[in-house]
């Protein structure tokens, strides 16, 4: 199974890179994955020509099994009644032997993320039905605090009731954007794997444009980082790294 993951487009901004992204759909097309997963941020103020231009740009995604998600962005100036019209909202995709759960985590105006009881409650449900699955959770902020990008301020606000949930119902994979840098850990049994910007010019700790290329095989996941137009890069590089990685 291939998964292709990417994040923070952030559509209509000045550090919008439009070269980038065109070049990292032909990439991903060229790869043939199974599933491809967007993490939000399409957009930089939810305005309705950032929109069209989002969706003109992932519509060339050749890929039928895609999760669109939005992020803290995409829900500024009411761009969370935007959102519904340009992309079908995505809750549970399901492949094979593996389920994909997306976790709104984006709120109107606030730059951090909440999931909500009523939300986590709904996951527990769905990974509960699905036990014998392999079980990914994508969201678009991330759940812990990444190296090399400042001070804290915007991590989930429930993240606590969030992994809780994950760890018990024993999540194989989570999936998140939002930092502009890429990482990786584990916490408990989940592989927490955060991914950079596609095409943003906002670098925060890895200095290229990047996206996650992740290959599930016996229940096991090997995630790399693919640095747009350039080499791909396994994650124990920059997890190693004394100082911002500059690929």
């Amino acid at each position: 199974m291939l998964i292709v993951h990417l994040s923070d487009l952030h559509c209509g901004d000045s550090r919008f890179n439009p070269e980038a992204l065109d070049v990292a759909v032909k990439e991903i097309n060229e790869l043939a994955p199974d599933i491809v997963i967007v993490t939000g941020d399409l957009t930089e103020n939810g305005f309705l020509s950032e929109y069209e231009l989002a969706r003109e740009h992932l519509d060339r995604i050749e890929c039928k099994r895609t999760i669109v998600g939005t992020g803290n962005h995409d829900y500024r100036s009411t761009g969370y009644l935007l959102c519904k019209r340009y992309f079908q909202k995505p809750r549970v995709l399901e492949f094979r032997d593996v389920v994909v759960v997306y976790l709104s985590s984006a709120r109107p105006d606030k730059d951090g993320g909440e999931v909500g009881y009523r939300q986590v409650q709904w996951l527990r449900k769905i990974l509960d039905e699905r036990k014998d699955k392999f079980k990914v959770v994508a969201l678009h902020h991330h759940l812990v605090p990444i190296p090399d990008t400042g001070l804290e301020r915007s991590t989930v606000a429930d993240a606590g009731d969030v992994l809780r949930a994950i760890t018990q119902s024993r999540v194989n994979l989570v999936l998140c954007g939002h930092r502009h840098r890429p990482w990786s850990l584990v916490v408990g049994s989940s592989q927490v794997v955060n991914v950079g910007t596609v095409s943003s010019k906002k670098f925060r700790g890895f200095f290229a444009n990047s996206y996650n290329i992740l290959k599930i095989e016996d229940n096991r996941v090997n995630a790399q980082i693919k640095v747009v137009g350039g080499r791909t890069i396994n994650f124990e590089e920059i997890l190693n790294a004394r100082e911002p990685f500059i690929p």
